[in-house]
């Protein structure tokens, strides 16, 4: 197609969730009351590993960032989301669609390369307990995560620019209730072959091979963990990495399911029902999960709350 004919899109009407009139409001506060839950929760543990020497692990490091990117991803999505429940869809420029996509996708990178890091550190520290500080330092945990956010922002970059370089020419409609990849390319007019294949490959880059590291470094630490003799000394190392495995399994278990649905055709309402697990529940459970099963955490609470108390009581006297 002509450059001069294409008449290139400025404005997209994003269409949101589409809840039925009658239950908007009950919609609108559920996904606050969410919001204000992630970052809270997720704000918490980012405190408690700052504040609590009991808590300065590497392990404890990787899961603060990983709050951090809970943090950022939601308030990338959510705000937005609960404009579009209440006007049942806003009009943004395809800048800030754009950019709501860049971040989206560097921060959904992010968490499954850090996913894939904290399953390396439960590994060493199952797998090779008596060389866990020689492997795992806290300059090879800092390089980590900066690796971990340089290759997140770089593949968000090249895949922000490529999509950028496309001709937009309608409809400006976006069923959606955010920038996601597949709903934006439907806008598209260019061929997007070229485009898929560099999908296909971040994708790879970024999620196929990090949920297999994962997988083979499980399948070492179950094997690790049936040669311990006593059940409690199994129940026991087990529960160092449950927590992880559990949101791992949620967290690719939705990604798996949103392919499969987009690949097999089924109705934007599915799609936005299965983006809605990994974008905002995801992000609610991490912390939830991690409270509620580590025992760690849990004393770094107390400890804080007693700390807290005896404070009160001795302004009082």
């Amino acid at each position: 197609m002509n450059e001069k004919n294409v008449s290139r899109i400025t404005m997209i009407h994003l269409l949101g969730l589409q809840t039925p009139h009658s239950i908007t409001f009950l919609i609108f506060f559920l996904l606050l009351l969410i919001y204000c839950l992630t970052i809270c929760g997720n704000f918490l543990i980012i405190t408690l590993v700052s504040y609590s020497k009991s808590l300065h692990s590497p392990m404890y490091v990787f899961l603060s960032q990983l709050s951090l990117s809970d943090i950022l991803l939601v308030t990338d999505i959510l705000p937005n989301t609960l404009h579009t429940v209440l006007m049942k869809g806003i009009i943004i420029s395809f800048a800030d669609c754009m950019t709501q996509f860049f971040f989206f996708v560097v921060l959904e990178g992010l968490q499954c390369l850090l996913l894939t890091v904290m399953c390396y550190d439960r590994y060493v520290a199952i797998c090779k307990p008596l060389h866990y500080t020689l492997l795992m330092n806290f300059q090879l945990c800092w390089l980590m995560i900066i690796i971990c956010w340089v290759l997140s922002i770089l593949v968000g970059l090249i895949g922000n620019l490529t999509v950028s370089q496309l001709d937009f020419c309608g409809p400006d409609i976006v069923d959606h209730f955010f920038c996601d990849l597949d709903p934006v390319l439907q806008l598209s007019c260019s061929d997007i072959a070229n485009v898929l294949l560099e999908v296909t490959i971040m994708n790879f880059v970024l999620a196929v091979i990090p949920f297999f590291i994962i997988i083979i470094s499980y399948v070492y630490i179950i094997i690790t963990i049936f040669k311990i003799p006593s059940i409690t000394g199994r129940q026991k190392v087990f529960s160092t990495c449950s927590s992880h495995l559990t949101i791992v399994c949620i967290y690719y278990g939705t990604l798996v399911c949103v392919y499969l649905v987009l690949s097999r055709g089924q109705s934007g309402g599915s799609t936005k029902f299965l983006s809605l697990l990994y974008t905002v529940i995801t992000p609610l459970m991490n912390p939830i999960i991690y409270s509620l099963r580590n025992k760690d955490l849990k004393k770094a609470v107390a400890k804080i709350i007693n700390h807290c108390l005896q404070l009160h009581i001795s302004k009082e006297s």
